[in-house]
């Protein structure tokens, strides 16, 4: 029986979830009340906060489980022989996870462009662990490629790193802000082998 209340309450965080991510990106985050996101996800607004103590718990609670596709696809392979070559495909398998995964997608949409990142939310806006950790295997992939002789001369491998950490972010940003027919969707794949070929020896 506990074990079925839990399942339970399991499945009704993840309704309310789901309904935060649907309401945030239809209204905008300060637009939207606990309310209307118990509403939506068919459930009254006490159960809302046995779950979440605020709307702001709640926004990180649909931010974090939005990096775990992009934590699960984008990989870093330390003994791969071609390390550009790993960063490649790791930037484009960020791009294929907004493509495959909506819910993903609306998430980055309401995190780019939905929320007023104010009082309680101006703690979104600092750096996260995922954004770090993802920033440090950028470097030592660079540093990897730069000790098999595969690096451009003249480039360090930190400095490096962070170009291509900006560069992805702006990347995404601009490829949620565009129709699927304009170029940021439709050439992002050729931007990227573009970006990591002028690092190439």
């Amino acid at each position: 029986m506990v074990r079925k209340t839990k399942e339970e309450a399991e499945t009704t965080r993840r309704q309310i979830i789901d309904a935060a991510r649907r309401v945030f990106h239809e209204c905008g985050v300060s637009r939207t009340s606990l309310e209307k996101i118990a509403t939506a996800a068919g459930v009254t607004r006490g159960a809302v906060y046995w779950h979440f103590k605020n709307k702001t718990e709640l926004f990180f609670a649909m931010r974090d489980e939005a990096k775990l596709p992009m934590v699960d696809r984008v990989v870093f392979d330390p003994c791969d022989e071609n390390p550009l070559g790993g960063i490649e495909t790791a930037l484009r398998e960020m791009v294929q996870v907004l493509i495959d995964q909506p819910e993903t997608r609306e998430t980055f949409e309401i995190v780019s462009f939905k929320c007023e990142y104010v009082d309680e939310f101006a703690l979104a806006l600092q750096g996260n662990n995922c954004q770090m950790d993802f920033l440090d295997k950028l470097a030592a992939a660079y540093a990897r490629a730069a000790e098999k002789g595969q690096l451009r001369a003249g480039f360090a491998p930190e400095a490096l790193a962070h170009d291509t950490f900006l560069f992805v972010g702006g990347l995404i940003k601009h490829w949620l802000a565009r129709m699927p027919d304009e170029r940021f969707r439709q050439r992002a794949g050729d931007m990227i082998r573009a970006h990591v070929a002028l690092r190439r020896a």
